[in-house]
């Protein structure tokens, strides 16, 4: 696992509790201390699978106590992707109104919450002989539709200067404005010499910003914007889509875009992908939100592969170890640098993609000014 990204604070500690919630949190606390768990850790959470248990499921007047929970603690780490609302059980509370197979949260402590566990496997863990592609993609499209169809009035508010609804032009300018400030320029320093080894401009994303065409006006609607293999669940060929701290409200044709480069579709499931995702908004009465596609979907594409770039490097470099990484270690790393950068040449404009062994030499001499020592040697050829 890749160490986390420096810089993203702990969230507050919880406020002055009642005794119930008291006893709930102490009973969850000892819950999270449970030897017997399993831990799930992705980019932005850790998260710890345990039973529920009866005392708790009692407090907390739930499910069967049989049932699991998960035990869910933020990682500190740099932001490389927005948040506009810090507080995931808030929002949850609002999208399992509307979307009952996503698992609620049960309660929020502040430092850490516990939610529902949803049962099934992820997607990442289901053999592709056991899906029908088609009928996958007809259920994701729908969950796309019912996600739009949340109301408005329910969600929290938004930040302040906030793009206004069917402002596409304005939420695409927030969206690279992040990308450059919060997070290519925030962690320019501690990887300039890398950025600059594979060929990443110091102004890239605002010459992006800048050549972006106008975008179409379209309503605004709820984005999940995170709808990827790890976080598609299927119990009995149902679905449920987990993990909302990173949704947004904005322009639809962003959600179905990060969809379709998370996912890895090939050419043809892409083409598939997007039908799908336009019949089902039209069968929810949300035609109006497929409105332009053919020529803004494009556009929304290139912003992710172009500010993905960012993170994929930076997480590539900091999954080597501070000691002596293998040399089989720095090809894995050079595999993802060269990927992302391959993927950004076009909508970056970036000058030339380096090869394997040019990735694997600028990580090497990354890793030995950031650790301040060599790079592990070559292995002796056989």
């Amino acid at each position: 696992m890749s160490q986390p990204l420096p810089g993203r604070a702990d969230l507050a500690p919880p406020a002055a509790l009642g005794w119930h919630d008291r006893l709930i949190h102490r009973w969850a606390t000892a819950h999270r201390e449970r030897p017997d768990g399993e831990v799930v850790t992705g980019y932005h959470n850790s998260n710890y699978i345990v039973p529920l248990g009866w005392r708790l499921a009692l407090l907390l007047r739930t499910m069967p106590y049989r049932a699991r929970v998960k035990c869910r603690t933020p990682l500190q780490a740099a932001e490389v992707a927005p948040r506009i609302w810090p507080s995931e059980s808030e929002l949850l509370e609002v999208v399992t109104r509307h979307l009952p197979e996503v698992p609620r949260c049960l309660r929020d402590f502040g430092d850490w919450s516990m939610h529902a566990y949803r049962a099934g496997r992820p997607l990442t863990e289901v053999d592709e002989s056991e899906l029908h592609t088609d009928e996958l993609m007809a259920r994701l499209a729908e969950f796309f539709a019912r996600t739009a169809a949340v109301p408005e009035s329910e969600l929290p508010s938004r930040p302040d200067g906030w793009p206004k609804d069917g402002d596409s032009d304005g939420f695409l300018a927030w969206l690279i404005d992040f990308t450059e400030e919060r997070v290519h320029r925030a962690n320019r320093r501690r990887f300039d010499a890398l950025f600059e080894d594979i060929g990443i401009r110091r102004h890239a994303m605002t010459e992006f910003k800048k050549r972006a065409p106008r975008l179409h006006e379209r309503p605004f609607c709820l984005l999940h914007t995170d709808v990827h293999r790890a976080n598609i669940v299927i119990d009995r060929k149902e679905i449920a889509v987990i993990d909302w701290e990173l949704a947004l409200y904005g322009d639809p044709l962003h959600d179905l875009a990060t969809h379709l480069v998370r996912m890895d579709y090939d050419k043809e499931q892409h083409i598939r992908m997007r039908q799908s995702w336009t019949e089902a908004m039209t069968a929810a009465g949300k035609a109006e939100l497929t409105a332009d596609l053919d020529v803004d979907l494009p556009v929304y594409l290139d912003f992710e592969y172009a500010q993905s770039v960012f993170p994929d490097v930076m997480r590539a470099a900091l999954a080597l170890p501070a000691v002596a990484p293998s040399d089989a270690e720095f090809e894995q790393a050079a595999a993802h640098v060269c990927r992302a950068l391959r993927r950004a040449a076009d909508p970056l404009r970036l000058e030339e993609v380096p090869d394997q062994a040019r990735a694997v030499e600028a990580l090497r001499a990354w890793h030995a000014e950031v650790h301040g020592r060599e790079a592990a040697p070559a292995d002796p050829v056989a």
